[in-house]
């Protein structure tokens, strides 16, 4: 299932969330810039778990390691993993950040992304493979939305065999298939063990969406005559 759009719109000019999708590519354009020395680059601020924990044996003082953790939220491994994940943050980003403003819905954003890279961090402690991509944070994004906007509609196109369909399907079934999906791919590759061996980050993606669904309650806009920061405003 592949989402063309949502049928709630935004209240308010999505600054941040226009901001995520501009960083992610540019950072991308600087990937392609960079040719023979590109490798390189994936090394140093991807985030390699094997290196990460190796860093904290030898110094747990040295914050260095945790460099690669933010960097690697704004790296992609092609344009068809940056085009995906720019959608999907282009669709549902902008109404969390409706319901969050602006400097929360950044730092939700960030905050999903830590814990995601963190969830498959522990669970692939000897991998020297570099992570990459903002489909963690993106995730965070999604249990967001799937919390806050379980009733809206989302126009999908559905591939039944060789015939595409174009239909509304309920946000909180969307996302929850989606959500399902995630865990069963990430079930079989804990399963079999092939964590370590690179491919999709299906834990981080589980791992983005719990704390999106567990962190909303912290970040939405609070009822009338509570006390908020000027700053999340």
């Amino acid at each position: 299932m592949f989402p063309l759009k949502d049928d709630i719109p935004a209240k308010s000019f999505p600054a941040v969330n226009l901001w995520l999708i501009a960083v992610n590519v540019l950072c991308f354009l600087y990937e392609l810039k960079l040719g023979p020395h590109l490798e390189g680059f994936i090394i140093d601020y991807g985030f390699v778990p094997a290196r990460f924990y190796h860093l904290q044996d030898v110094n747990w003082l040295d914050m260095s390691r945790f460099v690669p953790v933010l960097t690697s939220m704004f790296l992609h491994g092609g344009i068809l993993h940056l085009l995906s994940n720019m959608w999907m943050l282009w669709i549902f980003g902008d109404n969390v950040e409706d319901s969050m403003g602006h400097g929360r819905y950044l730092v939700f954003y960030l905050l999903c992304g830590i814990a995601s890279v963190f969830v498959q961090a522990i669970l692939s402690r000897e991998s020297h493979l570099p992570m990459l991509g903002a489909s963690g944070a993106i995730a965070g994004v999604l249990g967001a939305y799937f919390i806050q906007y379980p009733r809206a509609r989302i126009l999908t196109l559905v591939p039944i065999f060789i015939f595409f369909y174009i239909v509304e399907i309920p946000a909180f079934f969307f996302l929850g298939f989606w959500f399902l999906i995630q865990f069963v791919q990430g079930y079989f590759q804990l399963s079999f063990g092939s964590l370590a061996e690179g491919g999709v980050a299906w834990w981080a993606h589980i791992g983005g969406f719990a704390a999106g669904v567990g962190m909303i309650y912290f970040f939405r806009h609070k009822p009338p005559g509570s006390r908020r920061s000027k700053f999340f405003k």
